[in-house]
């Protein structure tokens, strides 16, 4: 099993999701954050850790490296099998965990484009000035993006084109069109 390197966490870009096990060997059911299905086909090796409460995602968390032994399409998802976990058991303790790849590995993102991974800890405030707080996660709905902010409390606000009017990953910052009441 090819695992024991050390990566620092902010240069790992989560690619996904184990949602359950697969089967009765040791195969994985993932459910990727990507845009393309299929783009975690590219990397030989995944890395996995398990999100903590109250730790912002991606930030001192322990990730394990895991050699791709064989990743197929699987109607909406990917199932994958990794060397070292060879039974439903060892899957089963897999399920929740994160897939993540290395920063290095991955394209450079278009202008406009970013990596969810990019928008953790950007801040965000709306055309009055008012600040919301930061970007603590993002997900997928079947419309659309939508960004969690934690302030002084929680707002789900869309990723879309009407709402997000600009983002400086540089300065991490974020201008929203969005009521403060919203």
């Amino acid at each position: 099993m090819k695992t024991g390197k050390t990566v620092i966490p902010s240069q790992m870009v989560v690619m996904g999701r184990i949602v359950a096990p697969y089967g009765v060997y040791g195969w994985l059911k993932v459910l990727p954050d990507t845009e393309a299905l299929d783009s975690l086909f590219d990397y030989d090796e995944f890395w996995l850790a398990r999100p903590r409460l109250g730790v912002l995602a991606n930030t001192d968390m322990q990730w394990k490296s895991y050699s791709v032994e064989t990743i197929k399409l699987h109607v909406d998802t990917l199932v994958v099998k990794l060397d070292g976990i060879d039974d439903r058991d060892a899957a089963l303790a897999c399920k929740g965990m994160q897939v993540a790849v290395p920063r290095e590995l991955l394209p450079e993102p278009d202008d406009d484009e970013y990596y969810w991974s990019d928008l953790i800890g950007v801040r965000v405030q709306n055309q009055q000035q008012q600040d919301f707080g930061e970007i603590i996660d993002v997900f997928a709905t079947g419309a659309n993006d939508v960004i969690v902010v934690k302030g002084e409390r929680e707002r789900l606000i869309p990723f879309i084109d009407q709402v997000v009017l600009s983002v400086d990953i540089a300065a991490k910052e974020m201008l929203v069109e969005w009521d403060a009441e919203f």
